[in-house]
């Protein structure tokens, strides 16, 4: 695909359903007794690869008009799949699965594409080790890999790494374990599973310094409307600060705290954003306004990095956008995402003839710098597609970016929306 620059960037706009909500409603949906109905579910490839493989394990889930309706089998209905569950490129639905699979009756195997096939998952094949999940991974560390159902057991565990992927998949398990889990250590990652659960109706203790889940309680069907994503708005909110007059209006945006570190970061960058909320719970959701400004260079320390990691790479392109110098550090897991994102922004920013030092986790770019359009890779990654085909509309010359098709993942109307509100 080919892009060019733009005068100015403006209108209203509502963002997908979010992601990382739309697995968990699926899975939770499914594990639930009774219907869950959704709507503002996200269609983006990876979260239809969650309904699919709930689909293989016996769960009915229909789709009309908008409203995705889940008959709940329960925490132990599900049905041994007939062949390996394909998790396509998602790694929310692969770590999940396994948290639910290590607890059931029966043997299944996860596979993935290539590029998740390289993603580590001994994360969450440790300490479901220490549960007595039974799970075989390719050379103890990737997919594919085979879980043998077994009767789990509560523990506690203090987690090495902020992921809220391996903490779903551990309060997942805690659901189908004989007693408590407790789980500490780095547990300050995306909340979205200690938000939901008790919608469902399931009890979770959940403070500063640990989170417990009983084993055994039930889940109950809910009606929910999932708002819309921050991963998929920041480019949005990035568009309006490259492109000279730019200002975005996002509506049913969700603005969960540990999801609104870019917009924090865009404030303190010089952007003007305005927040007003309409929904308090189980999510904060309302709407943002921005109108760009000059940007100044900002340093993201580590402890924020978890609440804009998918954001990083948006933020990396605004720093040739932005006066001084932008530091990020403390964000090595980009490195082990759909693809090495420090590496891909790095490459694709140096095509554009800027200048970006790299460290193992994160990078430092001194701007504003001139951005000249050229041929670039998306490398199979719809964030790095996305972060390049915004940097585009304040780049001079044509951009053209390869294996676009990935942002289909996340968010299928992106360019259509990309179009529309750079045509004014």
């Amino acid at each position: 695909r080919t892009f060019q620059s733009a005068d100015s960037f403006k209108g209203s706009v509502e963002v997908p359903g979010d992601k990382s909500i739309s697995h968990r409603v699926l899975l939770f949906g499914a594990m639930a007794q009774g219907k869950t109905k959704i709507t503002g579910l996200s269609k983006g490839e990876d979260v239809q690869t969650t309904a699919r493989c709930l689909q293989a394990l016996g769960v009915s889930i229909t789709n009309t008009s908008e409203v995705v309706t889940i008959e709940g089998v329960g925490l132990k209905g599900f049905k041994a799949p007939s062949g390996p569950l394909d998790c396509g490129n998602s790694g929310s639905t692969m770590r999940m699965l396994m948290g639910l699979l290590a607890g059931q009756s029966f043997t299944s195997t996860l596979t993935g594409d290539e590029s998740l096939s390289r993603r580590p998952m001994d994360r969450v094949w440790a300490p479901l080790r220490q549960m007595n999940g039974q799970i075989t991974l390719t050379n103890e560390r990737f997919a594919p890999l085979t879980i043998e159902g077994k009767k789990l057991r509560g523990i506690q565990y203090s987690l090495p790494v902020a992921s809220a992927q391996v903490k779903s998949a551990l309060l997942i398990a805690g659901l189908l374990a004989d007693a408590s889990t407790r789980l500490t250590g780095k547990i300050k990652s995306r909340d979205h599973t200690e938000k939901l659960l008790p919608y469902f109706g399931v009890v979770v203790q959940d403070d500063e310094y640990d989170i417990t889940i009983g084993g055994g309680q039930k889940l109950r069907g809910v009606t929910y409307e999932v708002p819309g994503d921050p991963s998929s708005a920041a480019f949005w909110l990035a568009a309006a600060c490259v492109v000279q007059e730019g200002a975005v209006s996002i509506s049913k945006l969700l603005l969960n705290p540990t999801r609104t570190g870019f917009q924090n970061v865009l404030a303190r960058m010089g952007a003007k954003i305005e927040e007003e909320i309409v929904i308090e719970t189980p999510e904060r959701v309302g709407k943002v306004v921005i109108t760009g400004g000059k940007l100044k260079g900002v340093k993201v320390k580590p402890e924020e990095v978890a609440s804009l990691i998918d954001e990083v790479p948006m933020l990396a392109v605004l720093a040739t956008y932005a006066t001084g110098v932008t530091e990020v550090r403390g964000a090595e897991e980009l490195r082990v995402k759909e693809s090495d994102r420090i590496e891909a922004v790095a490459t694709n920013l140096r095509k554009m003839g800027a200048e970006i030092e790299t460290f193992p986790d994160g990078f430092k770019i001194k701007g504003p710098q001139k951005l000249t359009g050229t041929i670039l890779d998306s490398f199979g990654d719809h964030r790095i597609a996305m972060a390049f085909a915004v940097g585009a509309l304040g780049a001079s010359g044509q951009t053209t970016i390869k294996n676009c098709d990935a942002v289909n993942i996340s968010y299928p109307e992106f360019f259509e929306t990309l179009k529309r509100l750079s045509s004014g």
